[in-house]
């Protein structure tokens, strides 16, 4: 069983308490979310104005464009010299915010210490493009990856990972493409923080109104982006939790403690182990909704145990 210790307030670092609260602080001061059009939350995140400080984008980055089923979708790719591997990379953002370029020194860290080759998929975004636009870009792009991996990067060796929304996204594209292709190509999954029941989870009902990246409301406002008003949202191709999850890679679920999407990780890891899959359970204390966006000691903890991982595989 997991250890209730790690839900022990006293084992939040003095570290982690004063940035939760910075956080709270800060996002105390802005307007509702879904009071503002996505258009310009989305510009306001791209100069350093939302929850997450800046990263910086990467040297090495190359944009490549495909063919998508509802237009162009551009792939960010970041290779090392002779890569070991391959990383499909989704982003996260609610299903609403969020580029391929946010998180390039992620990227870079897996292209450095795991020799990976990265792809990052610009899929489209709702409430403008709801499902499933989205999961169809996703599924694209992995297939395309599944192509021409070996004639690019020189290695057939594939994970697939992603964060908050991108987590979602990742275990999606896995069913999909398991069940419309007959494929299993990953080696293994990394699913950070994700979101896996759109019909909401105990822990997301119960959170209330303190943002600390996210509250409450700010969950059903992006599941309502993504689903619109008449999807059933525990259907399996919106909500993973639900779905058959047997004969899947080896996947790492990471979360804080303080993040309110806690019962997505501990539910989909639970379930994903009683499928008869290797299964690793990484739970943080203190840590809020996507932690490793910003610097600390547990961020690094947290990217290292993700490195080891994918070595292991």
């Amino acid at each position: 069983m997991i250890d209730p210790a790690l839900f022990d307030p006293s084992a939040i670092s003095d570290e982690i308490r004063a940035q939760n609260a910075d956080i709270v602080a800060k996002l105390s001061k802005l307007p509702d979310p879904s009071s503002v059009p996505p258009a310009l939350v989305r510009e306001r995140r791209r100069q350093g104005l939302g929850p997450f400080p800046l990263m910086q984008e990467s040297t090495r980055a190359k944009v490549f464009t495909i063919d998508g089923p509802g237009g162009p979708i551009p792939l960010r790719i970041i290779a090392p010299d002779n890569p070991r591997g391959v990383y499909f990379h989704i982003h996260g953002g609610g299903w609403t915010w969020g580029t391929a370029d946010e998180q390039d020194p992620w990227l870079d860290r897996l292209a450095e210490r795991c020799g990976l080759a990265v792809v990052s998929v610009e899929y489209r975004l709702a409430p403008e493009d709801p499902f499933p636009a989205g999961p169809d870009d996703c599924e694209a792009a992995a297939l395309w990856v599944i192509r021409e991996m070996e004639s690019r990067f020189g290695t057939s060796r594939l994970f697939i990972g992603g964060e908050s929304a991108g987590a979602h996204l990742s275990a999606v594209t896995i069913l999909r493409l398991r069940d419309k292709h007959g494929l299993k190509p990953f080696r293994g999954a990394n699913l950070f923080a994700g979101c896996y029941d759109l019909s909401l989870t105990p822990s997301v009902v119960r959170w209330g109104a303190e943002r600390l990246i996210l509250n409450t409301s700010d969950v059903r406002y992006f599941t309502d982006n993504f689903c619109g008003p008449d999807r059933d949202r525990r259907s399996p191709e919106i909500s993973p939790l639900y779905a058959d999850l047997t004969g899947l890679p080896p996947a790492l679920f990471s979360v804080g403690t303080q993040d309110l999407l806690m019962d997505d990780t501990l539910f989909m890891a639970t379930r994903w182990a009683s499928c008869g899959n290797k299964t690793d359970l990484a739970v943080w204390p203190g840590g809020c909704h996507v932690f490793i966006r910003f610097d600390s000691a547990l961020s690094e903890q947290a990217l290292s145990r993700i490195d080891g991982f994918i070595e292991g595989l």
